[in-house]
């Protein structure tokens, strides 16, 4: 599904949230490219599963002891709001060992630019500063 300029993904595509021994969740994740706005949607069975998003600690152990966040609805959206490397795990831990977990890593805002960035920043350091740093920004840009 597509709202304006964010995505939403499917985890898993048509296999959803599961155990299943022939489905790599970080293969699926590293074919896809997500940002910041994008959301997941994780699809699974209530009664046997759940979605925890964890630290890389949590998420390298399989610990379900801690989670940031718990869902457990069947039906899980969740939107990125921050870039950088997010970790899932099942709040089964059976399930966990079983690699029904996945690291997503999300890039920057879609449509931000280096000239967009590159404003923001020049705007910050004033007069001469902005100069100086424009001029080095156009002879590396």
């Amino acid at each position: 599904m597509k709202s304006v300029g964010a995505s939403e993904f499917r985890v898993g595509d048509s296999n959803g949230w599961t155990v299943s021994p022939s489905f790599n969740y970080n293969q699926w994740a590293e074919k896809n490219r997500f940002q910041v706005g994008d959301s997941l949607l994780f699809v699974y069975d209530s009664d046997k599963d759940s979605v925890y998003q964890v630290t890389k600690e949590d998420y390298d152990n399989c610990n379900t002891a801690k989670p940031i966040e718990t869902y457990k609805d069947g039906h899980t959206s969740i939107r990125f709001y921050e870039f950088g490397y997010h970790y899932f795990i099942s709040g089964n831990n059976g399930n966990c060992q079983k690699n029904e977990k996945m690291v997503v890593k999300v890039m920057a805002y879609r449509g931000s630019s280096n000239s967009a960035a590159s404003s923001r920043y020049l705007s910050c350091l004033g007069g001469v500063g902005a100069f100086v740093a424009s001029l080095l920004l156009f002879h590396i840009g």
